[in-house]
């Protein structure tokens, strides 16, 4: 298989994950708390991969400016597109209750959430397909640590997209098209930045942990702390926990 080919194909199957987790929310009616703790579990996995994944593969490609750089751009550019989807309606986005407007509360919201989605799934997704890169063979702990933190994102958005009153048909093509647009990243992260420079391939990896980062502290974190309590940073330290295991399996 070419790589550009096999680098859709990871990004695809960790983007599928949020159909996977959408599907549970929608029909499962699955208990606030456990949404919450399974949040927490994925936030964990995705902090350890930021830490030892994409920060640490940066500074070894470029060192430390071009880490610290790309991933203050990241975060930057996240927090401002943040901003402007929270105006619209998309600021509660991953949360499970009824914090998420409908569209005869908020005209436009649902659109908001659906590129607030692309805007969470992007960044994981042009790092898998980058780690290709180099020759050898995907990262898979990067792509198993996006996998099991997208069910849980996928579960409490759909979970708050019900109870918003949004139908199946929107919900369903919404998370189709968010897994679809993950594999065209990666194979894009791949295809666009084969023969840059180290120090350009440690400030994309960085700018993407950058902006991940920041998605788990303002999207992911308070709906895992809203119903979860004083169990969130057990839950959210075994995430990490598993993470960093697989990382040095």
């Amino acid at each position: 298989m070419p790589q550009w080919l096999e680098a859709g194909f990871w990004g695809l199957l960790a983007g599928s994950a949020l159909l996977i987790g959408a599907v549970a929310g929608y029909f499962a009616r699955v208990p606030r708390r456990i949404i919450a703790s399974i949040m927490a579990f994925g936030a964990g996995v995705l902090l350890s991969a930021v830490s030892f994944e994409l920060i640490a593969d940066a500074h070894e490609r470029g060192g430390l400016t071009p880490t610290v750089i790309g991933a203050v751009a990241g975060a930057l550019a996240y927090t401002g597109a943040n901003v402007l989807l929270a105006r619209r309606g998309a600021r509660h986005r991953k949360r499970s209750g009824e914090e998420q407007p409908s569209e005869q509360e908020q005209p436009g919201s649902g659109t908001a959430i659906a590129v607030g989605a692309l805007l969470d799934g992007v960044p994981e997704s042009v790092v898998i397909g980058a780690s290709l890169l180099t020759g050898g063979p995907v990262s898979l702990v990067t792509v198993i640590a996006v996998f099991l933190s997208n069910v849980p994102e996928g579960l409490s958005s759909a979970a708050g997209m019900r109870r918003a009153g949004r139908t199946r048909r929107y919900v369903f093509l919404l998370w189709t098209a968010i897994a679809l647009v993950s594999g065209v990243a990666a194979l894009a992260g791949y295809a666009l930045l084969g023969g840059a420079p180290p120090e350009v391939l440690a400030g994309i990896t960085a700018l993407a942990g950058g902006a991940i980062l920041a998605m788990i502290t303002d999207t992911m974190v308070p709906e895992a702390f809203e119903d979860a309590h004083l169990l969130v940073g057990l839950i959210t330290v075994l995430g990490f926990l598993v993470a960093f295991a697989l990382s040095h399996a």
